[in-house]
């Protein structure tokens, strides 16, 4: 069988450098995905009395018309989440859901086509994803969306804020999805619902709350922050002229002069204007009525037209108010403020509302907002004509009351703004094993320091990075990346997960200055829980077996035959690298807990077992993502890991006790096969373990022995065994 394994070993070594070669001749041009519904798709999911229309030829979205007496009116637009948003999942594959949207922006339906993300393949199963899409139905467009908990699923109808519940273990995954589905929607409400266009709501400017001084309402004006428009009873008049509008309002005609109405417009929710205009009472009562992203804005009116019109009812959409952003709609809506607020002498009793913009509309502080007030006239009195005009007046903000946002600015900020205090906790260990493995001889002064601190260490990796914050890398990045890039899509779909792409950046980063071993030997759930499998065992008196290092030397090779055919058939088939992936324990064990099907948990409880008596055995001679660290260890530009010359010539010894044989005969380390585990730093300095440091201290003391090998002890065996 161990000459089989060899052979099939070094077939997997020389296979790989020819894949390389290939890669990316063969793996060149192929086809982003597209949608995937046909017409006949189309009718039988939406049967009379609904109507499939033709589907759109440049925005590819399916209208749904319905037979209502002799008019057919549009009821719905369906589309698939591809086509308008392929926001790449955890696979580097997007998701594509088939996405209902009402005629007023309501969902009516969502459900997922196709999808490759790891964790519900075969592992939550697709049960919770189809949930957590059902909650959907009936949520508005318009509303913001959270993922978290459903605290006010009794009144999603009249609220600005929809909580969905999450799945466990699939917090990412979930992220993504919601991104896909809404990036989709607002893409078609866009273009379909005169929707606001232009930016991704987590792509505008962000107001400065910490820029505030003191000001009254003149000097609000003079800084820009209160923006005025006058209308006389002339300029409306002379818009008028010409049409049956004309003459039409006697007292515009008797007082030409008069102001028809004087607006005053400003951002309410910017703290130099709230904190100044309300009061404390009145802007802690406005904070608490906004979401993150919302906008305020104050409209006062003085004069004899109403700007919102004589039937508005409060909480309702203005009828005579529109606002437009870069030509684009945006949706008012009164906010119903009961506060008071702090006008000028000359404004008071003018009439004011405060209206909020939801976040998901994407209004930018940074950009002007045009306001459109009109104005109907009508002649006649049974079928009166009428006419109406608009009147644009525009506020904008002062640059120095907004944050522009960064060029990478993306919809994933605030993932990482709610796992900040799960980053800052991985961020101090990651500290904390960098400043040991620069300064090895400290910790490894004593082996029992040295055993408690990597014990410690393992116990972290495997508790906290692990199992609590879902921090597992695995060779499915690496797939998602090749996937990504033949489909030329962005790569921003890894900033879903902060865990991966802080741990990501350490894994580089460490790769310069140690090699491969520091994610590998401190920092792999997987790999911390076999080793402490490992030395439960050992301390149970099992006893690990040490494999001939020409075998040894073979078996570490087929983990590159293994990367190298993911690697390759991620270029080719989505489904096929889902199956291959598998290989990996890590999602079986790290990410579901071996909560999975007995396959899974055979598999990955078999590798955890067989590291009781091969010592990381999956690690050394199978993992896929570790054949990957290997290559990125190349980057490495120092041999830390001290050696003397007698090291190998003739001392064996730390040869002897590295259990991932990663020692040469000469005493030079495989820094590709060292795990940094610091055993061998620890035997180097210390006076009782280095058998040059004993020679040299009894040679001092004129105590000079020379060491015999008996025939039979390990030392022997070991020099029997290496070639």
């Amino acid at each position: 069988m161990a000459p089989f394994i060899c052979r099939l070993a070094r077939l997997g070594a020389h296979a790989a450098s020819a894949i390389a070669v290939l890669f990316f001749t063969l793996c060149a041009g192929l086809p982003a995905q597209a949608g995937t519904m046909t017409r006949d798709a189309m009718l039988k999911a939406f049967p009379p009395p609904l109507i499939v229309g033709e589907k759109d030829g440049e925005l590819p979205v399916w209208p749904i018309f319905k037979q209502d007496g002799t008019a057919t009116p549009i009821v719905a637009y369906v589309f698939e989440s591809i086509d308008m948003a392929p926001i790449p999942g955890f696979s580097g594959t997007p998701f594509n859901l088939l996405i209902t949207l009402d005629a007023k922006g309501l969902f009516t339906s969502v459900r997922v086509l196709s999808h490759h993300e790891p964790v519900f393949l075969e592992g939550l199963g697709e049960e919770p994803m189809r949930r957590f899409v059902e909650q959907y139905k009936g949520v508005s467009l318009m509303q913001s969306i959270k993922i978290g908990s459903n605290l006010n699923s009794q009144g999603k109808a009249g609220s600005a804020n929809v909580y969905l519940d999450g799945v466990a273990k699939a917090t990412a995954s979930v992220r993504i999805l919601n991104q896909s589905l809404l990036a989709a929607s607002l893409k078609v409400a866009r273009a379909k619902m005169g929707y606001a266009q232009g930016r991704d709501p987590e792509r505008v400017a962000r107001i400065r709350p910490e820029v505030y001084a003191p000001m009254d309402w003149k000097a609000l004006a003079g800084a820009g922050l209160v923006s005025g428009k006058t209308l006389s009873n002339r300029d409306i008049e002379q818009a008028f002229a010409g049409t049956v509008g004309a003459g039409q309002d006697r007292e515009a005609s008797q007082a030409p002069a008069d102001d028809f109405i004087a607006l005053h417009a400003a951002y309410l929710s910017v703290p130099a204007v709230g904190r100044n205009l309300l009061t404390p009472e009145g802007w802690k009562v406005l904070q608490g009525r906004l979401d993150p992203g919302d906008h305020a804005l104050l409209v006062v009116g003085q004069g004899r037209y109403s700007f919102v019109g004589d039937d508005f009812i409060r909480g309702s959409v203005p009828d005579r108010l529109t606002l437009q952003q870069e030509g684009l709609p945006l949706e008012l809506r009164d906010l119903d403020l009961d506060a008071r607020l702090l006008l000028p002498a000359a404004l008071q009793g003018a009439e004011w509302r405060v209206f909020r913009v939801n976040a998901p509309a994407g209004l930018d502080p940074a950009q002007a907002l045009d306001f459109k007030l009109r104005v109907t006239r009508s002649k006649g009195m049974i079928y009166p004509e009428r006419v109406s005009k608009d009147f644009a007046f525009d506020t904008a903000l002062p640059a120095r009351y907004f944050e522009a946002p960064s060029a990478d600015d993306k919809s994933w900020p605030p993932i990482w703004r709610a796992r900040r205090t799960e980053l800052m906790v991985l961020l101090g260990g990651l500290a904390l094993l960098a400043w040991v493995l620069a300064r090895p001889n400290w910790v490894s002064r004593s082996k029992r320091r040295l055993a408690l601190f990597r014990t410690a260490y393992l116990l972290f990796t495997l508790g906290f990075i692990g199992w609590y914050a879902q921090g597992q890398l695995s060779v499915v990045n690496i797939t998602a990346l090749v996937q990504a890039l033949l489909a030329g899509r962005s790569l921003s779909f890894f900033m879903y997960d902060p865990m991966t792409v802080v741990l990501w950046g350490a894994v580089i980063l460490s790769a310069v200055a140690w090699g491969r071993g520091t994610f590998c030997g401190w920092l792999c759930p997987f790999g911390a829980l076999q080793e402490l499998v490992s030395k439960a065992a050992n301390a149970l008196g099992v006893r690990q077996v040490r494999i001939p290092d020409r075998v040894d030397a073979q078996l570490k090779k087929l983990k590159y035959g293994v990367l190298s055919a993911i690697v390759l058939t991620a270029c080719f088939s989505v489904g096929w690298t889902d199956r291959l992936v598998e290989v990996e324990p890590f999602k079986t064990s790290i990410t579901l807990l071996f909560q999975r099907s007995w396959p899974f948990v055979a598999w990955a409880g078999g590798l955890v077992v067989f590291s009781a008596f091969f010592y990381k055995g999956y690690c050394r001679y199978l993992c896929p993502l570790g054949a990957g660290m290997v290559v990125l260890g190349r980057l490495r530009r120092f041999d830390w890991i001290a050696r003397r010359a007698e090291c190998g010539q003739p001392c064996q010894r730390c040869r002897s006790d590295c259990a991932y044989q990663a020692i040469e005969k000469p005493g030079k380390i495989d820094y590709d096969e060292c795990f940094q585990c610091l055993d061998c730093v620890a035997i180097y300095t210390n006076e009782e373990l280095c058998v040059p440091l004993i020679l040299k201290n009894r040679h001092a003391s004129g105590q000079v022995r020379i060491p015999i090998v008996l025939a039979g002890s390990p030392a022997a065996k070991l020099a029997k065994d290496t070639p």
